[in-house]
């Protein structure tokens, strides 16, 4: 049996692990939710450290906190930010809902460092140290420093995870619009044969679609800085604080991050509303909509290699089938599309957190931790498989130029181009005729003489078709 040591709290004595950094409020938390059995993802416990040295500093600033103290605190937060000490945050994602439990196993794992820093040993509570609620928890409650951590960590995950692979992404995109701008191919609407495109147009619309989901998550994250709930405490009053608190707290933030936190313009609203993540969140659903279509396009022009589309040739980068030898599959295009799915779950999982009567009820919403964990779940996803889909498709992408253009030469609505010379109706005829004679429109309107050759040739030209002309 592992060793213990005695832990209190306001409930009384709890056995904690003798090696861990947190004391009996988290013991409790551990004990009562084995639920998921997995922790909230360190990103959260790591925007916990930032803030919480961001309270010490604030409070030092105002006189409220002891310096030697306040130096402790920050320093021990500082470990926790820097992800040293994951390890003694076990509570489970599925816990209180305003996450008291983690706010406290934070509180406690700080004080504890903290006091091993003044001499007084790991230890929660310590004559003359740190104490988890009266000084880690200064002018603070769980009501308000969960939902500010979950502003920290969001607004971090989306500056320095997502936007750089949506940057690196459309990149990759931009490149292949320029290098495949010349390649001729059939365009298809309703998966029916179309009037012709370049390739690189279509690149170019893929990296559009991206360029637009990349200034809807800068609107996301400029949402997110912009309503920093610390300093409402309880209920959104701001009881047990200063008044200066809040501003202070969100300049030390911007200190430790380079991200321009601001206190919002009414706690109240922050603390029993989480439609900041909503808002937020729609954007990275939008990201994966965007994304589903590029990649689902992307395997359906690769499809065969003999028997499909096959304008594109994608990489083989694993066998495709166990029975079916040199069978290769669009496995990089499938793993989009299932982050894809899980993302559009998490909308909605984010989205009922919100809700009135579910987690936003009165002053406090009580499904926190549950709408954090998915939200950071969708911006990890989303961002990984960016890069993976570069790196493991994009880069080794080819075009197969002459599929292209043999599928173009056999495109019935090339004959688009004539309708304003011959007429719609005649046009129609004509395909119609062509189709049923095995014949493309070029050799079927020359048989039938209905234009001079040159002037054929001249609307005939399938570059000409994809320019806007007068």
């Amino acid at each position: 049996m592992s060793e213990t040591r005695t832990e209190r709290d306001t409930m009384g004595e709890m056995q904690v692990p003798a090696d861990a950094l947190y004391g009996a409020s988290t013991a409790r938390a551990v004990e009562n939710f084995p639920v998921a059995n997995r922790p909230l993802t360190p990103a959260v416990i790591h925007a916990f450290g930032h803030l919480k040295a961001a309270c010490a500093q604030a409070n030092k600033d105002l006189g409220k906190l002891d310096a030697k103290l306040a130096d402790v605190i920050i320093a021990a937060a500082d470990e926790v930010a820097q992800g040293k000490h994951d390890a003694h945050f076990p509570v489970d994602v599925y816990q209180t809902g305003s996450g008291t439990s983690t706010n406290m196993n934070a509180n406690e794992v700080i004080a504890s460092l903290a006091n091993e820093k003044l001499g007084l040993g790991a230890t929660t509570k310590a004559e003359g140290g740190v104490h988890p609620n009266d000084h880690v928890n200064m002018g603070q409650s769980s009501n308000d420093t969960f939902p500010a951590a979950m502003h920290i960590a969001g607004a971090l995950s989306l500056s320095r995870s997502l936007k750089p692979a949506l940057s690196y992404l459309e990149q990759a995109l931009n490149e292949k619009e320029s290098a495949w701008d010349n390649v001729l191919k059939t365009g298809r609407t309703h998966l029916m044969d179309a009037t012709p495109i370049r390739m690189g147009q279509v690149f170019g619309g893929y990296a559009a679609q991206i360029r637009y989901v990349h200034r809807a998550i800068d609107e996301g994250i400029e949402v997110v800085l912009d309503s920093m709930p610390i300093g409402g405490t309880a209920v959104g009053t701001g009881i047990n604080t200063h008044p200066e608190f809040a501003a202070k707290v969100c300049d030390a933030l911007k200190q430790r991050t380079e991200l321009e936190f601001v206190e919002s313009s009414n706690h109240p609203a922050a603390q029993a509303a989480k439609d900041v993540f909503v808002y937020a969140h729609s954007h990275l659903k939008t990201t994966s909509a965007s994304l589903s279509k590029i990649a689902n396009d992307i395997r359906h022009l690769g499809s065969g290699p003999r028997c499909g589309i096959g304008e594109l040739n994608l990489p083989a980068i694993q066998p495709g089938s166990s029975i079916m030898p040199g069978k290769v599959n669009p496995v990089i295009c499938e793993s989009v599309m299932q982050v894809c799915c899980r993302v559009i779950g998490n909308d909605t999982t984010v989205t009922t957190s919100a809700l009135g009567g579910v987690g936003s009820i009165f002053e406090l919403n009580v499904a926190m931790p549950v709408m954090i964990e998915a939200f950071l779940e969708s911006v990890t996803l989303l961002a990984n498989v960016c890069n993976v889909f570069v790196d493991k498709l994009l880069n080794d992408l080819e075009v197969n130029e002459e599929r292209c253009g043999e599928l173009l030469d056999a495109s019935l609505m090339t004959i688009t181009a004539l309708a304003p010379e011959v007429g719609y109706e005649r046009c129609a005829q004509l395909a119609k005729q062509a189709h049923k004679e095995g014949k493309t429109i070029k050799q079927l309107v020359g048989e039938l003489e209905l234009m001079p050759p040159e002037r054929l040739e001249e609307l005939m030209n399938y570059d000409a078709m994809t320019r806007p002309s007068a």
